[in-house]
């Protein structure tokens, strides 16, 4: 087998599986990610293109990128309790989609193992991320770091759901995941405006 697929050995007949193949790859990379390294620094117009891409791609057209601007309107934003529901409702309903898409090609078992794995080495990353720039900053809010590593390691689970669906056209959670690769933390869509951190 494959050097690149040894992590995965418990999953059979990996190369069978082209999307199989995309996740295990799309693993490798996680650890190479610099998480957060630009929350609170200006935005350029890769990270605001993506941003109104993935808007528009969810189907919230309209919707204002609102840069959140330190850690204290990130705890305001992700606290916010008028998240808007209806962005929410359709990330899971596209959630529920890519599973069931990705369930045709893979068994229950291998799609299960597989983000599985995608959490085991993300989670690390992240939190060690997380917390370094937390202590470095003095941000002792404990809750908001644990909100932020959750909506990373989540992201990256949306992510690989996409390369086990096999879409190859862009979707919203691979541009969710583009901006925590651009350094940054989507938050969410509290009424029409998207918080980004």
């Amino acid at each position: 087998m494959d050097q690149d697929f040894d992590e995965f050995d418990d999953i059979p007949d990996i190369e069978e599986y082209p999307t199989l193949r995309s996740v295990v790859r799309f693993n490798k990379l996680l650890p190479s990610v610099n998480w957060f390294r630009s929350v609170g620094l200006p935005m350029g117009a890769g990270t605001l293109d993506t941003a109104q891409e993935y808007v528009e791609m969810l189907g919230f057209p309209g919707t204002f990128v609102a840069p959140v601007e330190n850690w204290e309107e990130a705890a305001y934003a992700a606290a916010n309790p008028d998240w808007n529901s209806s962005w929410w409702e359709t990330e899971e309903q596209m959630r529920v989609s890519l599973t069931s898409e990705a369930l045709e090609i893979l068994t229950e078992d291998d799609l299960t193992m597989a983000l599985t794995h995608i959490s085991a080495t993300a989670t690390p990353s992240i939190q060690n991320a997380a917390e370094s720039l937390a202590e470095e900053q003095g941000i002792e809010d404990e809750e908001l770091i644990r909100a932020a590593i959750g909506s990373a390691v989540q992201t990256c689970h949306q992510a690989a759901l996409v390369l086990a669906a096999g879409q190859e056209d862009p979707h919203p959670f691979a541009l969710k995941y583009k901006l925590f690769e651009l350094g940054r933390w989507p938050i969410a869509i509290t009424g029409s405006s998207f918080n980004i951190f």
